[in-house]
């Protein structure tokens, strides 16, 4: 396995990044999920395990907080309330978790309705900016769920072997909103603080706009 916290381009300490995920801190189901998994993370000192309240799925980058005008993101996220309008709230199963060259990370499925939401997400962004400025490839998107990183240099062999040992679950969720957040990793962990949640489905009337 590799490290997974070497820097990437364009991140340095203190800088963040705007990006839409799909989170988890409410959701039963992805809670049972890391309590699931804690005791084998808890023997693989190797691994970083992400706290339920960390977890999440990564739908879109938008781009670094320094270089993207404020005024601009709550455009998008005007754009991605009218998009998302048109989207019903998704059924999810997480699971199981298996071993990638820097996570364990466990797949989410059905991918269609998550690639639609991601699509809409990119449509909100090409709203706004055009569509041949939309950051990220359009293709590749793997819908998944990441349990642990990886903080130094092994094999991953051993982490497969406990994985096994250990068994398989899953869990399910309900996606009935994406949140854009503004994301630091300067302390070895994605944590982030929320700027905006759009609800997928027509917004009632006495639902509150964030």
């Amino acid at each position: 396995m590799r490290d997974h916290w070497w820097w990437r381009p364009g991140w340095v300490t203190g800088r963040s990044f705007y990006t839409w995920h799909v989170t988890f801190a409410d959701q039963p189901g992805a809670q049972r999920l890391v309590a699931d998994y804690a005791p084998v993370l808890a023997g693989l000192p190797q691994l970083d395990p992400v706290p339920a309240r960390w977890l999440h799925l990564t739908l879109q980058g938008v781009g670094f907080t320094d270089e993207v005008d404020r005024h601009d993101i709550d455009l998008i996220v005007g754009a991605a309330r009218k998009r998302c309008a048109e989207l019903e709230p998704i059924t999810v199963t997480i699971g199981p978790a298996y071993v990638d060259p820097e996570t364990i990370q466990m797949p989410a499925r059905p991918l269609e309705p998550l690639a639609d939401l991601r699509l809409a997400i990119r449509a909100a962004i090409g709203d706004i900016w055009g569509t041949d400025h939309v950051p990220e490839p359009k293709a590749g998107f793997r819908a998944h769920v990441s349990l642990g990183y990886s903080n130094t240099a092994g094999p991953m062999e051993p982490v497969a072997q406990a994985l096994d040992a250990h068994g398989r679950h899953n869990g399910e969720v309900v996606v009935s909103s994406v949140s854009l957040i503004d994301l630091n990793r300067d302390h070895k962990a994605y944590e982030w603080t929320d700027v905006a949640t759009v609800p997928l489905g027509p917004r009632e009337a006495n639902d509150p706009v964030t």
